[in-house]
């Protein structure tokens, strides 16, 4: 039986990560052959993988990678079972090498088909999976190319990239701080206009249906109504919409005895409400349709606008 020296046993952990013990193990089992022993612990890790196929992996932590050039960034959550894990800065160095690896791919295939010093990133997960003894994978990955594109990673946990059109001289503080939006609004699409009719029509009567139900259990318990909105996007408030909305605050002032004469200077601001009660779809999914966080008084398109700048998409990912 071969001898194995402290040397070689650190030598291993090295490159596998694993722990002393089992380092130690697998070069006796493999009578000091080097290669042989990193098989024996990817095996081991494969094993491991196949116990906890059925976990859930929904811990981990969400790194963001940007190119050189800032026109091509990632966004990769690496998952495991546990927040302790998750928090082990091994974990974080192990996360933080798949995206570099990752930053020119553009599939979660792609990127576990890659090389990761001598195997597959999926080999190493399996090996990893057996060094921790817990189910590691790629969960979120998404990519997005812009003429600029900057990131923002919160806590770890939430990530977002944001690609611009122009060369504002604003560019990294408008793509961080947009990126910042997304992670924290989670929206969907760019603009009210991209949602599909289908969908609006949809959510809007799943919406006043939920109100109209609340309602009754309201009136029962003597509460105020809700208000049951006529629409919930900007996308079916028609020029025809605006209009009976206007009409109808005409025979409001008109009812009150307001004078004709400073109807003009009424209506504008009772428009402005209408939309702004009715477009509660938008706000919650539509990037530059939402209050921006760091001024509400803003939306977001109107943020970027006071910046000369042009947002043209936007990815996120996630381990909630």
């Amino acid at each position: 039986m071969a001898k194995i020296t402290a040397a070689e046993v650190g030598k291993l952990r090295n490159t596998t990560g694993a722990g002393m013990m089992d380092c130690k193990k697998a070069l006796v089992e493999a009578d000091g052959d080097f290669d042989k022993a990193i098989d024996i612990l990817r095996k081991k890790g494969q094993k491991v993988a196949a116990k906890r196929a059925d976990r859930d992996s929904s811990e981990g932590v969400v790194v963001a990678k940007i190119n050189d050039d800032n026109t091509r960034g990632i966004l990769l959550s690496l998952n495991c079972e546990t927040d302790f894990v998750a928090k082990n800065d091994s974990y974080v160095e192990l996360a933080d090498k798949i995206a570099e690896i990752a930053l020119d791919k553009n599939s979660k295939e792609e990127v576990l088909a890659a090389d990761f010093d001598g195997m597959t990133v999926e080999e190493k997960l399996i090996e990893q999976t057996g060094v921790i003894g817990e189910k590691l994978e790629i969960g979120g990955f998404e990519v997005f190319e812009a003429p600029y594109v900057g990131a923002y990673v919160h806590g770890g946990k939430i990530g977002a990239l944001t690609g611009l059109s122009t060369e504002s001289e604003n560019k990294e503080e408008v793509a961080k701080s947009v990126s910042m939006q997304v992670a924290s609004m989670g929206a969907t699409t760019l603009s009210y206009k991209d949602f599909d009719p289908e969908f609006v029509k949809s959510e809007t009567e799943a919406r006043i249906a939920a109100i109209e139900k609340d309602n009754i259990e309201r009136g029962r318990l003597g509460k105020n109504l809700i208000n049951v909105p006529l629409f919930i996007s900007r996308s079916q408030l028609t020029d025809a919409a605006i209009a009976d909305a206007k009409a109808n605050f005409e025979q409001e002032l008109k009812a009150e005895g307001k004078p004709e004469a400073i109807w003009d200077k009424i209506i504008p601001g009772k428009i402005e409400r209408f939309i702004s009660d009715n477009v509660t779809l938008d706000k919650e999914l539509a990037l530059l349709d939402q209050n921006f966080i760091m001024d509400d008084k803003k939306t977001v398109a109107e943020y970027v606008d006071s910046k000369n700048a042009d947002v043209v998409g936007f990815k996120r990912v996630s381990l909630a």
